[in-house]
Protein backbone atom coordinates (compact mmCIF):
# COMPACT_ATOMS: atom_id res chain seq x y z
CA UNK A 1 0.00 0.00 0.00
CA UNK A 2 1.59 3.33 -0.86
CA UNK A 3 2.37 5.82 1.61
CA UNK A 4 2.27 9.54 2.00
CA UNK A 5 5.65 9.59 1.31
CA UNK A 6 5.86 8.01 -2.10
CA UNK A 7 3.29 10.12 -3.53
CA UNK A 8 5.55 13.59 -2.26
CA UNK A 9 8.52 11.68 -4.18
CA UNK A 10 6.29 10.60 -7.07
CA UNK A 11 4.70 13.98 -7.37
CA UNK A 12 8.39 16.06 -6.32
CA UNK A 13 6.83 17.57 -3.59
CA UNK A 14 6.97 17.62 0.18
CA UNK A 15 5.26 15.34 2.71
CA UNK A 16 3.09 18.79 4.09
CA UNK A 17 2.17 19.52 0.10
CA UNK A 18 0.52 16.38 0.49
CA UNK A 19 -1.35 16.64 3.27
CA UNK A 20 -2.43 20.44 2.09
CA UNK A 21 -3.89 19.27 -1.21
CA UNK A 22 -6.09 16.27 1.15
CA UNK A 23 -7.12 18.64 3.72
CA UNK A 24 -6.54 22.11 2.73
CA UNK A 25 -6.28 21.96 -1.36
CA UNK A 26 -7.13 25.46 -1.68
CA UNK A 27 -3.63 26.51 -0.29
CA UNK A 28 -2.00 24.39 -2.67
CA UNK A 29 -1.44 26.58 -6.58
CA UNK A 30 -3.83 24.99 -8.98
CA UNK A 31 -0.62 22.85 -11.28
CA UNK A 32 1.25 21.55 -8.34
CA UNK A 33 -2.52 20.01 -6.89
CA UNK A 34 -2.66 18.54 -10.32
CA UNK A 35 0.52 16.80 -9.98
CA UNK A 36 0.18 15.91 -6.88
CA UNK A 37 -3.86 14.51 -7.59
CA UNK A 38 -2.02 12.67 -10.55
CA UNK A 39 0.38 10.89 -8.08
CA UNK A 40 -2.15 10.16 -5.87
CA UNK A 41 -4.22 7.74 -8.80
CA UNK A 42 -0.97 6.64 -10.58
CA UNK A 43 -0.17 5.27 -6.89
CA UNK A 44 -3.69 4.52 -5.96
CA UNK A 45 -2.88 6.00 -2.65
CA UNK A 46 -5.75 6.04 -0.34
CA UNK A 47 -5.16 8.24 2.92
CA UNK A 48 -4.78 7.01 6.58
CA UNK A 49 -8.19 8.67 8.05
CA UNK A 50 -7.21 8.63 11.62
CA UNK A 51 -3.99 10.26 10.76
CA UNK A 52 -5.93 13.01 8.94
CA UNK A 53 -8.60 13.35 12.08
CA UNK A 54 -5.62 13.63 14.51
CA UNK A 55 -3.65 15.93 12.22
CA UNK A 56 -7.28 18.42 11.91
CA UNK A 57 -8.54 17.96 15.37
CA UNK A 58 -11.68 16.38 13.90
CA UNK A 59 -12.92 13.62 12.31
CA UNK A 60 -14.68 13.95 9.06
CA UNK A 61 -18.03 12.56 10.27
CA UNK A 62 -21.44 13.98 12.08
CA UNK A 63 -23.21 12.54 14.06
CA UNK A 64 -27.28 11.81 13.17
CA UNK A 65 -28.99 10.77 16.49
CA UNK A 66 -32.82 9.86 15.36
CA UNK A 67 -35.05 8.09 17.93
CA UNK A 68 -36.11 5.27 15.54
CA UNK A 69 -34.40 4.20 12.47
CA UNK A 70 -37.09 1.44 11.80
CA UNK A 71 -39.35 4.33 11.10
CA UNK A 72 -39.12 5.42 7.24
CA UNK A 73 -39.56 8.96 8.17
CA UNK A 74 -36.25 8.86 9.72
CA UNK A 75 -34.72 6.94 6.97
CA UNK A 76 -35.65 9.44 4.21
CA UNK A 77 -34.67 12.32 6.93
CA UNK A 78 -30.95 10.69 7.03
CA UNK A 79 -30.83 10.14 3.32
CA UNK A 80 -31.03 13.75 2.53
CA UNK A 81 -28.09 14.74 5.18
CA UNK A 82 -26.27 12.22 3.75
CA UNK A 83 -26.67 13.80 0.49
CA UNK A 84 -25.43 17.06 1.09
CA UNK A 85 -22.51 15.43 3.50
CA UNK A 86 -21.47 13.23 0.92
CA UNK A 87 -20.50 16.39 -1.14
CA UNK A 88 -18.25 17.46 1.53
CA UNK A 89 -16.55 13.92 1.35
CA UNK A 90 -18.03 13.68 4.61
CA UNK A 91 -19.82 10.57 6.67
CA UNK A 92 -22.55 10.26 8.00
CA UNK A 93 -22.82 7.98 11.81
CA UNK A 94 -26.56 7.20 12.27
CA UNK A 95 -27.39 6.54 16.00
CA UNK A 96 -30.87 5.17 17.28
CA UNK A 97 -31.62 6.50 20.80
CA UNK A 98 -34.48 3.98 20.94
CA UNK A 99 -36.97 6.94 22.51
CA UNK A 100 -34.58 6.66 25.33
CA UNK A 101 -33.07 10.16 26.41
CA UNK A 102 -30.88 8.09 28.38
CA UNK A 103 -29.23 6.36 25.24
CA UNK A 104 -29.78 10.02 23.42
CA UNK A 105 -27.42 11.73 25.99
CA UNK A 106 -24.59 8.70 25.99
CA UNK A 107 -24.62 8.90 22.57
CA UNK A 108 -23.32 13.06 23.11
CA UNK A 109 -20.67 11.69 25.01
CA UNK A 110 -19.38 9.67 22.54
CA UNK A 111 -20.22 11.14 19.48
CA UNK A 112 -18.01 14.30 21.21
CA UNK A 113 -14.97 11.91 21.86
CA UNK A 114 -14.91 10.57 18.26
CA UNK A 115 -14.43 14.34 17.28
CA UNK A 116 -17.54 14.33 15.18
CA UNK A 117 -17.72 17.87 13.22
CA UNK A 118 -21.08 18.36 14.20
CA UNK A 119 -24.24 16.47 15.51
CA UNK A 120 -27.83 16.73 13.50
CA UNK A 121 -30.17 15.38 16.26
CA UNK A 122 -33.90 14.56 16.22
CA UNK A 123 -34.19 15.03 20.17
CA UNK A 124 -36.44 12.36 21.98
CA UNK A 125 -38.40 14.97 24.41
CA UNK A 126 -37.34 18.27 25.08
CA UNK A 127 -33.63 19.28 24.09
CA UNK A 128 -31.53 19.26 27.46
CA UNK A 129 -28.15 20.21 29.07
CA UNK A 130 -26.34 17.77 27.15
CA UNK A 131 -27.00 19.63 24.12
CA UNK A 132 -25.98 22.63 25.85
CA UNK A 133 -22.77 21.21 27.13
CA UNK A 134 -22.19 19.67 23.47
CA UNK A 135 -22.20 23.41 21.88
CA UNK A 136 -20.34 25.07 24.81
CA UNK A 137 -17.50 22.68 24.05
CA UNK A 138 -17.29 23.46 20.57
CA UNK A 139 -19.51 21.02 18.49
CA UNK A 140 -22.57 22.19 16.51
CA UNK A 141 -26.05 20.60 17.11
CA UNK A 142 -28.32 21.25 14.66
CA UNK A 143 -31.86 20.07 15.87
CA UNK A 144 -33.89 18.36 13.06
CA UNK A 145 -37.84 17.92 13.21
CA UNK A 146 -37.90 20.38 16.34
CA UNK A 147 -37.76 24.18 17.32
CA UNK A 148 -34.97 25.20 19.39
CA UNK A 149 -36.74 27.32 22.30
CA UNK A 150 -34.38 28.92 24.27
CA UNK A 151 -31.64 27.00 23.32
CA UNK A 152 -30.98 29.22 19.96
CA UNK A 153 -29.49 26.60 17.70
CA UNK A 154 -30.00 26.26 14.42
CA UNK A 155 -33.05 23.80 13.94
CA UNK A 156 -35.62 22.43 10.67
CA UNK A 157 -38.44 21.38 11.46
CA UNK A 158 -42.55 21.36 9.91
CA UNK A 159 -45.75 23.12 11.29
CA UNK A 160 -47.17 20.23 13.00
CA UNK A 161 -50.51 22.39 14.01
CA UNK A 162 -51.10 23.01 10.91
CA UNK A 163 -50.62 19.75 9.32
CA UNK A 164 -52.84 19.17 11.99
CA UNK A 165 -55.58 21.59 10.80
CA UNK A 166 -55.32 20.05 7.12
CA UNK A 167 -56.19 16.40 8.43
CA UNK A 168 -59.22 17.49 10.97
CA UNK A 169 -60.36 20.46 7.98
CA UNK A 170 -60.21 17.72 5.10
CA UNK A 171 -62.29 15.08 7.07
CA UNK A 172 -64.70 17.66 8.18
CA UNK A 173 -65.25 18.98 4.50
CA UNK A 174 -66.35 15.03 4.12
CA UNK A 175 -68.61 15.41 6.35
CA UNK A 176 -67.57 13.37 9.20
CA UNK A 177 -68.49 14.82 12.56
CA UNK A 178 -67.36 12.02 14.97
CA UNK A 179 -62.89 12.23 14.91
CA UNK A 180 -60.49 10.43 16.78
CA UNK A 181 -56.87 11.65 16.97
CA UNK A 182 -54.48 8.38 17.82
CA UNK A 183 -51.29 9.27 18.63
CA UNK A 184 -48.71 9.64 21.49
CA UNK A 185 -46.98 9.70 24.03
CA UNK A 186 -48.94 13.70 23.88
CA UNK A 187 -45.34 14.64 25.71
CA UNK A 188 -43.92 14.89 22.33
CA UNK A 189 -44.27 18.36 21.10
CA UNK A 190 -44.78 16.73 17.04
CA UNK A 191 -47.71 14.91 18.30
CA UNK A 192 -48.86 17.83 20.88
CA UNK A 193 -48.75 20.07 17.84
CA UNK A 194 -50.68 18.08 15.40
CA UNK A 195 -53.42 17.01 18.16
CA UNK A 196 -53.96 20.69 19.15
CA UNK A 197 -53.98 21.79 15.11
CA UNK A 198 -56.95 19.15 14.85
CA UNK A 199 -58.79 19.99 17.97
CA UNK A 200 -59.15 23.90 16.88
CA UNK A 201 -60.85 22.78 13.84
CA UNK A 202 -63.03 20.58 15.04
CA UNK A 203 -64.49 22.67 18.05
CA UNK A 204 -64.40 25.81 15.79
CA UNK A 205 -66.58 23.11 13.58
CA UNK A 206 -68.89 22.28 15.98
CA UNK A 207 -67.72 18.59 15.45
CA UNK A 208 -66.22 15.83 18.20
CA UNK A 209 -62.51 14.98 18.61
CA UNK A 210 -61.77 11.82 20.86
CA UNK A 211 -58.13 11.39 21.80
CA UNK A 212 -56.75 7.94 21.87
CA UNK A 213 -53.17 7.93 23.35
CA UNK A 214 -50.52 5.30 22.46
CA UNK A 215 -47.24 4.66 23.88
CA UNK A 216 -45.53 5.28 20.64
CA UNK A 217 -46.11 5.74 17.07
CA UNK A 218 -45.58 2.32 15.83
CA UNK A 219 -47.92 -0.14 13.54
CA UNK A 220 -47.90 -2.32 16.52
CA UNK A 221 -49.24 0.72 18.85
CA UNK A 222 -52.07 1.49 15.31
CA UNK A 223 -53.24 -1.74 15.68
CA UNK A 224 -54.36 -1.52 19.37
CA UNK A 225 -56.07 1.22 18.98
CA UNK A 226 -57.39 0.01 15.16
CA UNK A 227 -58.52 -3.39 17.33
CA UNK A 228 -60.08 -1.25 20.26
CA UNK A 229 -62.24 1.28 17.74
CA UNK A 230 -63.63 -2.28 15.64
CA UNK A 231 -65.01 -3.81 18.07
CA UNK A 232 -67.43 -1.33 19.11
CA UNK A 233 -70.85 -0.91 17.61
CA UNK A 234 -71.84 1.44 15.09
CA UNK A 235 -72.71 4.84 16.28
CA UNK A 236 -69.96 4.20 18.97
CA UNK A 237 -67.19 4.64 17.24
CA UNK A 238 -65.80 7.48 15.32
CA UNK A 239 -66.28 7.84 11.71
CA UNK A 240 -63.07 8.58 10.74
CA UNK A 241 -59.48 8.76 12.63
CA UNK A 242 -56.33 11.16 12.37
CA UNK A 243 -53.48 9.25 12.89
CA UNK A 244 -50.15 10.69 14.27
CA UNK A 245 -48.26 8.97 11.95
CA UNK A 246 -48.46 6.89 8.54
CA UNK A 247 -47.31 3.37 10.87
CA UNK A 248 -50.21 4.42 13.25
CA UNK A 249 -52.64 4.66 10.48
CA UNK A 250 -51.38 1.10 8.59
CA UNK A 251 -51.90 -0.47 12.18
CA UNK A 252 -55.26 0.87 12.13
CA UNK A 253 -56.32 0.02 8.80
CA UNK A 254 -55.25 -3.22 9.07
CA UNK A 255 -56.70 -4.01 12.30
CA UNK A 256 -60.24 -2.87 11.26
CA UNK A 257 -60.51 -3.87 8.14
CA UNK A 258 -59.92 -7.61 9.58
CA UNK A 259 -62.59 -6.89 12.07
CA UNK A 260 -64.72 -6.75 8.71
CA UNK A 261 -65.30 -3.00 8.56
CA UNK A 262 -64.58 -1.03 5.41
CA UNK A 263 -62.04 2.37 4.65
CA UNK A 264 -63.73 4.69 4.06
CA UNK A 265 -67.44 3.39 4.11
CA UNK A 266 -67.36 2.78 7.38
CA UNK A 267 -64.18 4.31 8.97
CA UNK A 268 -61.97 7.06 7.09
CA UNK A 269 -58.80 7.41 8.28
CA UNK A 270 -55.57 9.78 7.56
CA UNK A 271 -51.83 9.19 8.14
CA UNK A 272 -48.63 11.64 8.77
CA UNK A 273 -45.54 11.99 7.07
CA UNK A 274 -46.44 10.49 3.67
CA UNK A 275 -43.97 7.73 4.04
CA UNK A 276 -43.70 5.19 0.82
CA UNK A 277 -46.04 2.75 2.43
CA UNK A 278 -48.66 4.95 2.89
CA UNK A 279 -49.39 4.88 -1.08
CA UNK A 280 -48.90 1.32 -1.10
CA UNK A 281 -51.58 0.48 1.44
CA UNK A 282 -54.23 -2.48 0.89
CA UNK A 283 -56.58 1.22 1.03
CA UNK A 284 -54.25 3.94 -0.17
CA UNK A 285 -54.01 6.16 2.71
CA UNK A 286 -54.78 9.89 2.59
CA UNK A 287 -51.26 11.56 4.38
CA UNK A 288 -50.20 14.63 5.76
CA UNK A 289 -46.79 14.93 3.60
CA UNK A 290 -43.47 16.28 5.13
CA UNK A 291 -40.43 16.73 2.94
CA UNK A 292 -38.50 14.50 4.25
CA UNK A 293 -35.53 14.25 3.00
CA UNK A 294 -35.38 17.69 1.98
CA UNK A 295 -35.68 18.11 6.00
CA UNK A 296 -32.33 16.26 6.36
CA UNK A 297 -30.33 18.28 3.48
CA UNK A 298 -31.28 21.80 4.99
CA UNK A 299 -30.31 20.34 8.34
CA UNK A 300 -27.20 18.75 7.06
CA UNK A 301 -26.31 22.63 4.98
CA UNK A 302 -26.58 24.31 8.33
CA UNK A 303 -24.95 22.01 10.29
CA UNK A 304 -21.72 22.67 7.26
CA UNK A 305 -22.54 26.03 7.45
CA UNK A 306 -21.67 26.72 10.99
CA UNK A 307 -18.37 24.28 10.59
CA UNK A 308 -17.63 26.34 8.29
CA UNK A 309 -17.71 29.42 9.35
CA UNK A 310 -18.57 29.53 13.02
CA UNK A 311 -17.93 33.30 13.56
CA UNK A 312 -20.33 34.50 10.79
CA UNK A 313 -22.65 32.16 11.62
CA UNK A 314 -26.14 33.26 12.43
CA UNK A 315 -28.47 30.25 13.98
CA UNK A 316 -31.52 29.94 11.88
CA UNK A 317 -35.23 27.95 12.92
CA UNK A 318 -36.53 26.58 8.99
CA UNK A 319 -39.83 25.94 9.28
CA UNK A 320 -41.50 23.89 6.49
CA UNK A 321 -45.70 23.71 5.50
CA UNK A 322 -46.90 20.37 5.40
CA UNK A 323 -49.20 19.58 2.14
CA UNK A 324 -51.98 17.20 2.25
CA UNK A 325 -52.14 14.14 -0.28
CA UNK A 326 -55.71 12.94 -0.84
CA UNK A 327 -55.96 9.44 -1.44
CA UNK A 328 -59.26 6.24 -1.04
CA UNK A 329 -58.99 6.17 2.25
CA UNK A 330 -60.83 8.90 3.40
CA UNK A 331 -63.03 9.28 0.43
CA UNK A 332 -63.76 13.07 -1.25
CA UNK A 333 -67.40 13.68 0.12
CA UNK A 334 -70.65 12.45 1.83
Amino acid sequence: MARIEDVATHAGVSVGTVSNVLNRPGAVAATTRDRVLAAITALDYRPNEAARSLAAGRSRTLGLIVPDVTNPFFADLARGAEQIADQRDVVVMLYNSGESTEREQRYFGRLETQRVQGVLVSPVHEVGTAVDDLVRRGTPVVLLDRGSGKHGLCCVSVDDHTGGDLAARHLIGCGYRSLAYVGGPLSVPQTAARLAGAREVTQGAGATLEVIETRAVTVAEGRAAGTAIGVRRAGQRPEAVFCANDLLALGVLQAVTRQGLRVPDDLAIVGYDDIDYAAAAAVPLTSVRQPRAELGRVAAGLLFEEIDSPEQHRHRQVVFQPELVVRQSCGVSR
